[in-house]
């Protein structure tokens, strides 16, 4: 039994996983609360849990890893600052009109008590359709690469980023707490979301236990929003057009015999992968408190792949399991290593140390990727 759970989970895994239990049972001998990096890494879990999902749709296809995750990103990026810009004018609308008409439950329901949770679906809905029509275009670029998908997406969300620099600049927003205040036009560089959908997710049923010994937070709201993208996710790929997306990624002749189209299995694969980086990014905003704009999402398609990577997926094959695993082996490294080699150097490296793992294990995954590939 045990060794089959060792051919299963495979050794670099166990020993990652061995690792990151080393530091919570060496964190407080350093000084480091337990409680609170546990805390630290659920909420890291939930707030990158939905970008690393992105990326079964694109490998169960046959698509390869997603390196194009900040083009979804950026569909995100458009629905929350475009959330913000219509948001005031709408409640302002919407306030006007239940004074006029004295219409008090208006105010109280969409104005009050729903504000955030509007705040944050309008985000949502205004991505979608952006990121659905970003990434038909991307679909149809890929399909005429086939064979070098990963490398094409790598320059496709590099090169995405660098025109949207330009576009956040030339964009008519007049939002006061967006644009520069100096120019009255262009985006900042950092918008914070506080007053709109800060937390909207994390604070939702979240359990925030606090005694003399014990100091824990848990996103349960957050934790929950992912389990429901997982499980239709999940559900979406036991469908007839799921089905025939993983025939395609398997046996694309096989599957093209069968009377499948396989450039539509594909370019579908790539609409869902950009739609749920588009959600993904909106999620770890709210948490996060900023959206960040510019060359904020250049390098964010790099952590996503290695977590599905470290979680035991192939460039071919990928299920929620390897979400969930890499993600928390990822983020929980992430969060522990810089606080115990900290505490007990006694000095702040912090930076250097999250600099170095997070790349280091970047760079074992894609490593892994290349054994799994040939």
């Amino acid at each position: 039994m045990i060794k089959r759970f060792i051919q299963n989970a495979g050794w670099p895994r166990i020993i990652i996983a061995l690792f990151l239990l080393a530091l919570f049972i060496a964190a407080p001998f350093v000084g480091v609360r337990v409680d609170t990096s546990l805390s630290n890494t659920l909420v890291r879990f939930g707030m990158n849990g939905v970008m690393v999902l992105a990326m079964i749709p694109m490998v169960q296809a046959g698509c390869g890893l997603n390196f194009g995750l900040p083009l979804g990103i950026i569909a995100g990026l458009l629905g929350a600052t475009l959330s913000i810009e219509w948001n005031t004018e709408i409640l302002a609308w919407l306030s006007g009109l239940g004074t006029q008409y004295k219409i008090s439950w208006l105010n109280d329901i969409f104005v009050t008590a729903w504000r955030e949770p509007l705040g944050f679906a309008s985000a949502i809905i205004i991505a979608i359709p952006i990121a659905a029509i970003l990434g038909w275009f991307y679909g149809k670029l890929l399909n005429r690469v086939k064979g070098d998908e990963m490398m094409i997406a790598t320059y496709v969300g590099f090169s995405s980023v660098s025109f949207m620099c330009i576009a956040w600049l030339l964009l008519p927003y007049k939002h006061p707490t967006m644009v520069w205040g100096y120019a009255g036009k262009g985006l900042r560089t950092t918008i914070s979301v506080e007053g709109y959908w800060l937390h909207v997710l994390s604070d939702s049923l979240a359990l925030n236990i606090k005694t003399d010994d014990i100091h824990l937070y848990i996103p349960t709201g957050m934790l929950i929003f992912f389990a429901v993208m997982a499980v239709l996710v999940w559900i979406f790929m036991r469908t007839k057009t799921g089905t025939a997306m993983t025939a395609v990624g398997s046996n694309p002749e096989f599957a093209r015999a069968s009377g499948v189209n396989v450039d539509r299995m594909r370019t579908i694969s790539v609409m869902l992968s950009t739609i749920l980086g588009a959600i993904g990014i909106i999620v770890y905003e709210q948490s996060f408190g900023f959206i960040q704009l510019y060359m904020g999402p250049f390098y964010m398609a790099l952590p996503a792949v290695a977590s599905i990577l470290l979680g035991g997926a192939s460039v071919n094959k990928a299920g929620i399991l390897n979400v969930i695993v890499g993600t928390f082996l990822f983020q929980g490294i992430l969060t522990m290593t810089p606080s115990v080699i900290n505490s007990y150097l006694q000095t702040d490296m912090s930076e250097v140390i999250r600099l170095i793992v997070s790349n280091g294990m970047i760079l074992y995954a894609l490593t892994r990727k290349v054994r799994a590939g040939r």
